[in-house]
């Protein structure tokens, strides 16, 4: 990445979430996938890529001694603080950004259970959002659906066996979101800042970009970015990054 200014990049890794779908029992950020626990991919990729300053692990409040073991034991040097959880993604994220200081330039910030992280693509986005000269709030990645996308009824009722299509929607306007996903700070922080004034939730972070004005720019990420959500996604998992 040549040049362009040098900036300062904080690593926000959220890895807090109840797990209910993987099993409660497994805590799914310290599962060994292929003989190392899931968190480490994420925490190993960050700590080589040179342009990162500081990694901000997220973990539930019982995982932080197991995460400063984890830190420890791999060297992971870039790791100086753990945050604790929130009570829901969201507020996992807001908990972090609180305690980034103020010079900070750039938060990237990447699902703890998404091992197959590439590093080229990381410094593709990083040089995007940097040479845009501020034109760009953020940068995110996914891939087009490959699945025919239907919206069904509002007001179905959870677990009904009755459900009905509203809409087809058009399959080549849709794309999969992932992380990592890349923002000025500054604007990351007011966009939520602004959402908590309005007790408003969203699924991820570009959201709130968006929705507060922001310019978010997607780039094609890989279908082999998978987040490990469900014991399935294990063996799926393996076999792509063993491939």
């Amino acid at each position: 990445m040549k040049n362009r200014v040098k900036k300062n990049i904080i690593v926000l890794i959220p890895a807090a979430g109840s797990g209910k779908r993987f099993g409660e029992t497994k805590n799914k950020p310290f599962f060994k996938f292929l003989d190392k626990p899931l968190l480490l991919w994420s925490l190993q990729s960050f700590q080589k890529i040179t342009d990162v300053a500081e990694i901000l692990p997220i973990v539930k409040k019982q995982d932080i001694e197991k995460t400063h073991k984890l830190i420890r034991s791999f060297k992971i040097t870039k790791a100086k603080n753990i945050i604790e959880g929130g009570k829901e993604r969201q507020d996992s994220i807001y908990n972090a950004l609180l305690t980034i200081k103020p010079h900070t330039d750039i938060v990237i910030i990447h699902d703890g259970v998404r091992p197959y992280l590439s590093p080229k693509l990381i410094k593709k986005m990083l040089n995007e959002l940097i040479m845009s000269n501020q034109s760009i709030d953020g940068i995110i990645t996914g891939v087009p659906v490959k699945d025919t996308i239907k919206r069904i009824e509002k007001n179905f009722i959870q677990g009904s066996e009755e459900i009905f299509v509203e809409k087809t929607l058009n399959r080549d306007l849709i794309w999969a979101v992932q992380t990592p996903q890349i923002f000025n700070f500054e604007i990351l922080l007011s966009s939520y800042q602004k959402a908590y004034g309005e007790n408003y939730y969203a699924t991820d972070d570009s959201s709130l970009i968006e929705r507060y004005g922001g310019k978010v720019k997607i780039i094609l990420g890989s279908y082999k970015n998978i987040k490990i959500t469900t014991p399935e996604d294990i063996k799926i998992a393996e076999a792509l990054l063993k491939k």
